[in-house]
């Protein structure tokens, strides 16, 4: 991959990562709220007194909510620019905070998540927006991989300080003083954000109503490039977001027979592990765009081997060797997520970027979601076995690499005739 500027591409600089840091920022604390559940389900269970079924569909909802937003979000982006979008997701996601922090009912808490997930779902492809529009497309990787760095610190805040003050201050006072957070960055956005820096306006296209919106997307979904990078997303996110969001904890405290504050602190291994290899992929995929695919292979069979051999151990508890390796494995599914943008980027022209990132970020959300739920109902079936219920993870595996090996040929050979023209028409453009 060269690592020449392209014709028309946005200088980066300070100012381009002043401002893009803004947007993360906005991304870093709408995580903070995503993640929050996975910390306090314990405590929500005993609150709201609901069973591991009704209590891993506080998680679905916001991730169905979260999975559904996605192409209309990313319609809105492509119309409305990164600033307008992050705004009302902003005040979305700060609503459905404030809201779960004074839930009195099991009924209210599950509306307040749902205006949580709303907000959530309209941060990380205005980022993804952002950064294309701030930095020349080679930084493309790696400002990905830096924005979902961004989103593991936020996970990274959770598990370490909301947990804290959830035991120290309580229920309400935890919520609902992190909530401010979503003031602050609302006040940062409406005084610095810009959607591009000057000169490098997009160019106007029209908009039609639903005939426009149809085209978006049928012309995103058509690019083998956009599916690929839906089933790498699938693949590749949903074991640390699942452990992450809501069954890691009582995994390890009720299954493994660990306390509270060591089982926090696997979660935060999670996020660190995340965070560094973050950093590897991101600049791996950037000097070597082949890289891509193998890396996200490598994850899932990685992923999977762990899991099984931490399911499958012979004694009653994992020993704390293999939990740790466990962990320090999940950490690399966030990163290999990321690498799905990678490949639905090259497929698009700028004008559906928003549209094929929405695409492509239901695929994790959608596993997610299907995997919470699963695990919900075989806990509830088998009496908190485990081992049965975390097995659901193979299947949506065996299912992601299925379709990532259908997709590969033709996504490689399509990306390959868009860079052979667009070498042409760099050749032909005047000095």
């Amino acid at each position: 991959m060269s690592n020449t500027t392209r014709p028309g591409d946005p200088p980066g600089g300070r100012r381009a990562t002043a401002v893009w840091g803004i947007g993360v920022s906005v991304y870093f604390v709408a995580v903070i709220f995503r993640t929050s559940l996975g910390v306090a389900g314990l405590d929500a269970a005993d609150r709201f007194h609901v069973n591991a079924s009704a209590l891993s569909t506080f998680s679905i909802l916001q991730l169905l909510v979260y999975a559904g937003m996605q192409i209309p979000v990313g319609l809105l982006v492509d119309r409305l620019g990164t600033k307008k979008v992050l705004a009302i997701g902003v005040v979305l996601f700060t609503a459905g905070q404030l809201g779960f922090a004074f839930s009195p009912t099991y009924g209210t808490a599950l509306a307040s998540r749902a205006l949580l997930g709303c907000g959530d779902a309209m941060t990380f492809i205005s980022v993804l927006r952002l950064g294309s529009r701030w930095f020349p497309a080679r930084r493309g990787p790696l400002v990905a991989q830096l924005a979902g760095l961004a989103g593991m610190a936020g996970n990274l805040v959770s598990t370490l300080l909301l947990a804290r003050l959830l035991h120290g201050i309580g229920w309400t006072a935890a919520f609902a003083g992190s909530a401010l957070a979503g003031v602050v960055v609302f006040v940062l956005l409406l005084l610095f954000l810009k959607d591009h820096p000057e000169g490098h306006e997009p160019e106007p296209f029209p908009h039609q109503g639903a005939a426009y919106v149809r085209r978006q997307i049928a012309a995103s979904w058509r690019e083998p490039g956009t599916r690929l990078g839906l089933w790498v997303h699938f693949t590749t996110q949903f074991p640390a977001m699942v452990f992450l969001l809501l069954w890691g904890m009582p995994f390890l405290v009720e299954a493994q027979g660990l306390t509270r504050a060591t089982a926090g602190e696997l979660l935060t291994l999670v996020v660190l592990s995340n965070m560094a290899v973050g950093l590897v992929y991101g600049q791996v995929v950037a000097r070597h765009h082949g890289a891509r695919l193998p890396l996200a292979l490598g994850t899932v069979g990685a992923t999977a081997l762990l899991w099984a051999t931490t399911l499958a151990y012979p004694g009653e508890h994992a020993p704390m060797w293999l939990l740790v390796v466990l962990c320090t494995v999940l950490g690399a599914c966030g990163p290999a997520s990321m690498l799905g943008f990678d490949f639905a980027r090259p497929a698009n022209p700028p004008e559906r970027q928003g549209t094929a990132s929405g695409i492509t970020n239901m695929g994790g959300f959608v596993a997610s979601m299907t995997t919470l739920f699963a695990i919900g109902v075989l806990l509830d079936a088998t009496g908190d076995d485990y081992r049965i219920a975390f097995s659901s993870v193979f299947v949506l595996q065996a299912l992601g690499v299925g379709q990532i090996l259908r997709l590969r040929s033709r996504a490689a050979r399509r990306e390959k005739e868009r860079l052979v023209a667009s070498r042409v028409s760099t050749v032909h453009v005047p000095a």
